[in-house]
C-alpha cells in the first residue's frame, strides 16, 4: 500500500509552504504530494489560493522522487485540451511523476465566484464523459477528430508526447455510480474514493471489477484508491489531540476518520489493504504540522 500527502490548496497555502511540504514529504519516504484544485475556500471565501498546476510544474524540479497530481482538477475549469498539454508540461518538468485526477465539477459557489459555467448535473456529466476521452487521446500519437455535443476537435496533435507511456496516470472517482465506474474501465489508471469504510471499499472493488470485466479489461490495472483523513500519534492522548485539531480545519466526516497510535493505525490500513485499497491520500490540513508528516512517515517505513 502507498501513500500520500494530500493538500488543500486553496486554505491560504503559501509558495512557501508548498516547497517545505514537497521537502518534507520526500524526506519523510511518502510515495506523493496531491493538492485539491480549487480557487475558494470551503468557508466560502475566495483565495488566496495558488493555481494548481502551475503549483505542480513549479514544484517539479525542486522534487526527485515524489509523485505530484491533482486530486481532482474540476473539467468545468479548462478546456480539456489546455489541461492535456499542461499536464504533459508538467509531466516534462518533473522527468515523468505526474498524475492527473479530473471530476465533473461541483462547488457551485465557486464557480459563480469565478465565472465558471455551471450547467445541471447531468450536462456536467454529460460534457465530463466526452472530456475524459479528449484528454486521454490528446495524450495519444495518432491524430484524430473528435465531433462530440460539448467538444469539437479537427486533426488534433498535441505534441510533445507525454514522458510517461502511454500517457501520465489518469485518476477518476465517486462513489460507485455505474457511469463513473464505466468511465473508469475505458480510460482511468485508479478509481478513487472519499472516506469510505473498508467494507465500502471491498464492495466497491467488486463493481470496478465488474466495469472492467464489461470493458473487456484486466481488473488488475484499475486501482483502487481512497482519500481519507487518518491521524497517527505517539501515543493515544497525541491521535485525538491531533485529530481535533485537523478537524477545526477541515470538514470530515469525524465518525469516519481514524486516529490512534501507529499500530493502531497500521491495523486500520491493513483492513483497508484487504478490501483492495492499494493506495491512500492522506489529508493533512494542518500544513504547518511536519511532525505529523514524519509520523505518516514511520507508517511507510512499517508498511514496507
Amino acid at each position: 500500500m502507498r501513500l500520500c500527502l494530500m493538500i488543500e490548496g486553496q486554505e491560504g497555502v503559501t509558495w512557501d509552504e508548498w516547497v517545505a511540504l514537497a521537502r518534507a514529504v520526500e524526506n519523510a519516504g511518502l510515495d506523493g504530494l496531491f493538492r485539491s484544485d480549487h480557487y475558494t475556500s470551503f468557508h466560502g471565501a475566495p483565495g488566496p489560493a495558488l493555481d494548481a498546476w502551475s503549483t505542480l510544474s513549479a514544484l517539479a524540479p525542486l522534487t526527485e522522487r515524489i509523485r505530484l497530481g491533482t486530486l481532482v482538477s474540476p473539467a468545468t475549469f479548462r478546456h480539456p485540451s489546455e489541461l492535456a498539454r499542461v499536464a504533459v508540461t508538467a509531466d516534462h518538468a518533473s522527468g515523468g511523476r505526474i498524475e492527473v485526477g479530473v471530476g465533473a465539477g461541483w462547488f457551485e459557489g465557486e464557480h459563480r465566484q469565478n465565472g465558471f459555467d455551471f450547467p445541471d448535473v447531468g450536462t456536467r456529466y454529460d460534457r465530463f464523459s466526452e472530456y475524459v476521452e479528449v484528454l486521454v487521446r490528446s495524450w495519444g500519437s495518432e491524430r484524430f477528430d473528435f465531433d462530440g455535443s460539448h467538444f469539437t476537435l479537427v486533426n488534433q496533435l498535441a505534441l510533445p508526447a507525454p514522458l510517461q507511456v502511454p500517457h501520465p496516470p489518469l485518476i477518476l472517482g465517486g462513489r460507485g455510480m455505474r457511469r463513473s465506474l464505466g468511465l473508469a474501465a475505458r480510460f482511468a489508471q485508479e478509481y478513487n474514493t472519499a472516506f469510505a469504510p473498508p467494507d465500502e471499499c471491498r464492495a466497491l472493488r467488486s463493481r470496478l471489477d465488474a466495469a472492467c470485466e464489461a470493458a473487456d479489461r484486466d481488473p488488475a490495472t484499475l486501482r483502487l484508491s481512497l482519500m481519507a483523513l487518518v491521524v497517527p500519534g505517539t501515543d493515544a492522548a497525541d491521535a485525538e489531540a491531533r485529530l481535533a485539531n485537523a478537524l477545526e480545519r477541515f470538514r470530515g466526516p469525524r465518525e469516519r476518520c481514524h486516529a490512534g497510535t501507529l499500530d493502531q493505525v497500521l491495523d486500520v490500513l491493513g483492513q483497508y489493504r484487504a478490501a483492495g485499497v492499494e493506495r491512500v491520500f492522506l489529508q493533512h490540513p494542518d500544513r504547518r504540522d511536519f511532525e505529523g508528516i514524519d509520523l505518516l512517515g514511520e507508517l511507510v517505513r512499517r508498511l514496507a
